[in-house]
C-alpha cells in the first residue's frame, strides 16, 4: 500500500515538472525563433531618425507605394476570384462542380516566380503570341500597342493567379458551412440570388475571406521573384538590393524594420480574422436539399468559363509551356547537372525539415502540457516566422550571428591557429536556420493537428504501469504521429525546395538549389534550360496543394 501511495504521489508531481521543461524548451525554441526579430527591432531604434530620413528622400517613398499597390491590386483581383469561384462551387449546380472544385486550387503549386517566367517569356516582343499576332496581322512593330507584362499591373495579374486558392479555400469552406435556412428564407422574402448572397452569405463568410486575403498580402508582401524579374522596387527588393548589390547593411535593416510594420498589421488581421466564425450544421444538409442557386443554361456556361479560366491561366498554361520547352534538345543537354543542384536542395530540404520537426514537437509537447501564458506566448513567437518575408528573415538572421561568428572566428584563429573560414554565416547552417524559422509552423499545425487526435488518457495509462517517459513516446506517440510527422516533413521539404529570396541571401558561395538555378537561367533569358528545374519545383507544390484541398473540404 505504501508503494502505491508513493507511486501516486509520483505521478502527481510529475506533470509540474514535465510542463516546466516543456515550457523551457518552448522558450528556447521561441527565443531561437525571435532572434531575426528582435536585431530588427534594436536596428531600427539605433543610430536614430538619420538613416530613416535619408531613405524616406530617396527610396522609402517608392518603395511604400509600389509594394501597397502591389498587395492591393493582387489581393483584390485574388479576393474578387476566389470569392467568386468559392461561392459557385458551393452554392449552384454548376457543371463538373466537384472536379472544378479541386482544379481551382491547383495553381497554389505554381511557385509565383516561376508564373512570372513563363508569362514574360510568352508575352514579351519576340514570345510566341507577339509574334503570332504579327503573323496573323501584317503588322509591323511600331503598328500596335500591346500590354506590358513586365510592368506592376502585370506583376499583380501573376501574383493573384497564383495567390487566389487561399481565399477560395477559405470562402468555399464558409460559404459550405454557413446557415442554409438564413438564405432560402431571404429567397422567400423576394430577394433574388445576388441580393441574397450580397446581403446574407457574402457577410456570413466575410471573416474567412478576410483571413485568406491577409494570406494573399502576406505572400505578396514577401514576393521577391516576380518583382525582381518585373524590375517592381518593393521592400523585399529593396532589402535585396541594399544588402547584397550596395552593401549598405544598415539601410537594408531599416527597410526592413518598416517592412515588420506591414508584417504585424497583417498578422493582427489575420487574427483577428479568427474570431467570429462560425459553422451551421444545416449547412450540412445542401446537397440532400439540392443547391441553394439553381443556374439558367447560359449562366451555367458563364459561370464554368469563369471558374475554368482561372486555373487555366494560373495552372494549365504555365505547366505545358514549361513541359513543352521541356521536351527540346536544349533543355534536355542543360539537364547534364541537374543531379548536383537536386542534390543541394535534397540536403537542404532534409536538413530542415528534420529541424522543423524537432522544434515543432517540442512546442506541440508544451502547449499540450502546459497551460501557462508565457508558455502559449513562447509558441506564438516561434511560429510567426510563416508572416516573416524570406529578406527580411535572412537580414534580421545576418546582422546578429554575422558580427558573432566573426568574434568566434577570430578568437580560435588567434587562440588555435584556426583557418577554416566563417562557422555559421560561411556554411549552410545559417540557411538551415533561416528555413526553420521560416517554415516552423506548417510543421507545427500538422504535428499539432495529430496529437490532438490521440485520446490523453492513453498516457496517463501507460504511466500508470510503470512506463517512463521515452517508452511512452516510442511506443505511443511515435506510431500514432507517425503520418502527421511524415506530413509536415514533406511539406517543410517542399517549402525550403521552393524558398527563393532567403537562399539567395544566406547560401554560401558552393551551394546551388533548383530555385536558385531557374532564378539565375531566367534571369539571363535562358528559360528553355531554366525548363526542367522549373517544372520540378512546379511538380513538388501539388503535394501541399492536395493537403490544402482536403483540408479546406473538412
Amino acid at each position: 500500500m505504501s508503494r502505491l501511495r508513493q507511486f501516486a504521489t509520483s505521478q502527481a508531481s510529475a506533470p509540474a515538472g514535465a510542463a516546466s521543461g516543456w515550457s523551457l524548451a518552448a522558450l528556447g525554441v521561441a527565443a531561437l525563433a525571435g532572434l531575426p526579430i528582435a536585431a530588427i527591432l534594436v536596428e531600427a531604434t539605433s543610430g536614430g531618425l538619420t538613416a530613416l530620413a535619408h531613405l524616406a528622400r530617396t527610396v522609402l517613398g517608392e518603395y511604400l507605394r509600389d509594394t501597397g499597390l502591389l498587395m492591393l491590386l493582387a489581393g483584390g483581383f485574388a479576393a474578387v476570384v476566389g470569392t467568386g469561384c468559392g461561392w459557385l462551387v458551393a452554392a449552384s449546380d454548376l457543371p463538373g462542380r466537384r472536379l472544378l472544385g479541386w482544379a481551382l486550387v491547383l495553381p497554389l503549386g505554381v511557385p509565383a516566380y516561376i508564373a512570372a517566367y513563363v508569362y514574360a517569356d510568352m508575352l514579351d516582343f519576340a514570345g510566341p503570341v507577339q509574334r503570332g499576332l504579327r503573323s496573323l496581322t501584317g503588322w509591323g512593330p511600331g503598328d500596335y500597342a500591346f500590354p506590358e507584362i513586365r510592368s506592376l499591373g502585370g506583376a499583380a495579374l501573376v501574383l493573384g493567379l497564383v495567390l487566389y486558392p487561399y481565399v477560395y479555400l477559405l470562402a468555399r469552406t464558409a460559404f459550405a458551412t454557413q446557415s442554409v435556412s438564413q438564405f432560402r428564407a431571404a429567397r422567400s422574402l423576394g430577394a433574388g440570388p445576388w441580393r441574397a448572397f450580397r446581403q446574407v452569405a457574402l457577410p456570413a463568410a466575410r471573416p474567412a475571406i478576410a483571413g485568406g486575403l491577409a494570406l494573399v498580402l502576406m505572400e505578396v508582401l514577401a514576393d521577391f521573384g516576380v518583382a525582381d524579374y518585373f524590375a517592381i522596387p518593393t521592400f523585399s527588393t529593396g532589402i535585396f538590393r541594399s544588402w547584397l548589390a550596395m552593401g549598405d547593411k544598415p539601410a537594408a535593416l531599416k527597410l526592413a524594420a518598416v517592412m515588420l510594420l506591414f508584417v504585424v498589421a497583417l498578422v493582427a488581421l489575420e487574427a483577428a480574422t479568427r474570431q467570429g466564425r462560425s459553422d451551421s450544421r444545416d449547412g450540412l444538409a445542401r446537397h440532400e436539399s439540392g443547391p441553394l442557386v439553381r443556374l439558367t443554361p447560359l449562366g451555367k456556361a458563364l459561370a464554368l468559363a469563369a471558374c475554368a479560366l482561372p486555373v487555366l491561366l494560373g495552372f494549365v498554361l504555365p505547366a505545358a509551356y514549361l513541359a513543352a520547352m521541356a521536351l527540346t534538345p536544349v533543355a534536355q543537354a542543360a539537364a547534364g547537372d541537374l543531379a548536383t543542384y537536386a542534390g543541394d536542395s535534397l540536403k537542404l530540404g532534409l536538413a530542415a525539415s528534420a529541424t522543423c520537426l524537432v522544434a515543432a514537437l517540442l512546442l506541440t509537447f508544451a502547449r499540450a502540457r502546459s497551460t501557462s501564458r508565457l508558455t502559449a506566448g513562447a509558441i506564438r513567437l516561434g511560429t510567426l516566422g510563416y508572416a516573416l518575408p524570406g529578406a527580411l528573415l535572412a537580414v534580421g538572421l545576418l546582422a546578429p550571428l554575422g558580427s558573432l561568428d566573426q568574434g568566434l572566428t577570430r578568437f580560435l584563429r588567434d587562440n588555435f591557429g584556426w583557418s577554416g573560414g566563417l562557422l555559421l554565416t560561411g556554411t549552410s547552417l545559417i540557411l538551415v536556420y533561416a528555413l526553420s524559422v521560416r517554415f516552423l509552423t506548417v510543421a507545427y499545425n500538422a504535428v499539432g493537428g495529430g496529437l490532438a487526435r490521440i485520446p490523453p488518457g492513453l498516457d496517463s495509462a501507460a504511466r500508470s504501469l510503470g512506463a517512463r517517459p521515452a517508452r511512452v513516446l516510442a511506443r505511443i506517440y511515435a506510431p500514432l504521429l507517425a503520418p502527421s510527422l511524415l506530413g509536415a516533413a514533406a511539406l517543410v521539404f517542399i517549402d525550403a525546395l521552393r524558398e527563393l529570396p532567403a537562399t539567395l541571401i544566406l547560401r554560401p558561395f558552393n551551394l546551388e538549389t533548383l530555385a536558385t538555378r531557374t532564378y539565375r537561367l531566367a534571369g539571363d533569358e535562358r528559360l528553355i534550360e531554366a525548363s526542367i528545374p522549373a517544372l520540378i519545383l512546379l511538380a513538388a507544390g501539388l503535394l501541399p496543394v492536395l493537403v490544402l484541398n482536403r483540408l479546406g473540404k473538412r
